[in-house]
């Protein structure tokens, strides 16, 4: 995804959280014979979207929207758009798609004749092997919150608009291409360890616990409530990675410091939740250590320092930067394990993810920063 188009996804759902303001107690209040054809309806579409990201059949989808309507026509190609990177994706790395589940939870709801607000959350359940390799399905889970309105045609339910943000979203021909003889390590790494000031097995034990409405996240799909959400503010991964390393009683402990600092009456300083102020801050403090910066060729490739890809150096607890131009950090994440033929695995916050590999959703031209956490 470009940065215009992550920032004006932001913006539209900043927009969309201030506009679709119906009252849930409305939403809750008498349920209607139309407010449970609505849900069936809707946990249908969904299902039936995460079919098709695995099996590509995009074209059994445009029945479910207004295809003479330019908005409703957009929502459909977005989701051609992901279904057709996803799988692009997966052949890349060497991997099958072998299914998807998907669960939605209504947020709010509002009908009126034949058009229906609806905004809810979906978490998402994917499932690969690699082609190559005889190992274990592997499984990961992505979050989103959509916002959406529906009309009534012909006695059914369509999508007349959608908004959210996607981690799928992102461009099928500018998938990255892996280096030859680049490949993390067979064997996944051992758990991280608790000793010294940063205590990784908490961090990492934090990072899933609340990674929000991914699949396979704790705390019943929710944030910290101890922290103020910045989703809507600008993005929230920073603040979450912020809390990941930092948190006092759950994550991995160091200890606030100079301008990082949250506030937990007014919220977090701009080195806490801002991606450029963090990132100067963890070279800065000497809480962390920059293995390498490169794009996915430069490291994954093996180099004399790092035989095995500086890829292979990440550790449980470590951060991922993501730069999509110039030399400015968009988008952290937090590395939380390998699969099981090594492939490092990262959690993150506002496209909410658990257990994804840690490219998936990012094109060739982004450059990473791979930050060891020393403590």
């Amino acid at each position: 995804m470009t940065l215009m188009k992550r920032s004006c996804l932001i913006s539209a759902v900043i927009f969309l959280l201030v506009s679709f303001q119906f009252s849930a107690e409305r939403a809750a209040a008498d349920p209607s014979a139309s407010d449970h054809e609505l849900k069936s309806e809707l946990e249908n579409i969904y299902a039936e979207r995460a079919k098709i990201l695995i099996n590509g059949n995009t074209g059994r989808l445009e029945k479910r929207y207004l295809m003479e309507q330019a908005l409703s026509k957009n929502a459909f190609q977005h989701e051609r758009n992901r279904t057709e990177y996803m799988n692009a994706w997966a052949d890349k790395r060497n991997i099958k798609l072998i299914h998807a589940d998907s669960s939605i939870r209504i947020i709010r709801r509002a009908i009126s004749g034949d058009t229906a607000k609806v905004s809810l959350v979906q978490s998402l359940k994917i499932a690969y092997v690699y082609n190559n390799k005889i190992i274990p399905e592997q499984f990961f889970g992505v979050g989103t919150r959509h916002f959406m309105t529906l009309k009534k045609s012909n006695g059914n339910w369509k999508i007349a608009r959608e908004w959210y943000l996607d981690p799928l979203d992102e461009n099928p021909h500018k998938i990255a291409e892996k280096p030859e003889g680049a490949a993390p390590s067979d064997k996944p790494k051992s758990e991280p360890n608790e000793d010294k000031k940063f205590n990784r097995a908490r961090a990492v034990a934090y990072a899933n616990k609340y990674a929000g409405a991914a699949w396979g996240a704790g705390n019943q799909h929710h944030y910290n409530k101890k922290y103020l959400d910045y989703t809507g503010k600008g993005g929230d991964c920073t603040n979450f990675a912020s809390q990941v390393i930092g948190d006092p009683e759950e994550g991995g402990g160091l200890q606030m410091q100079g301008g990082w600092r949250y506030f937990y009456k007014s919220g977090g300083t701009q080195t806490w939740v801002q991606t450029d102020s963090f990132s100067r801050f963890l070279l800065r403090s000497g809480y962390g250590k920059m293995i390498a910066k490169g794009d996915y060729q430069q490291i994954m490739s093996p180099s004399k320092k790092y035989p095995g890809g500086a890829v292979s150096e990440l550790q449980p607890g470590d951060l991922v930067g993501y730069i999509l131009r110039h030399d400015d950090t968009d988008h952290f994440s937090v590395i939380v394990g390998f699969d099981d033929s090594g492939y490092p695995l990262v959690n993150s916050h506002t496209a909410d993810r658990y257990r994804v590999p840690f490219d998936l959703g990012w094109d060739k031209d982004t450059k990473y920063q791979l930050f060891h956490i020393k403590g």
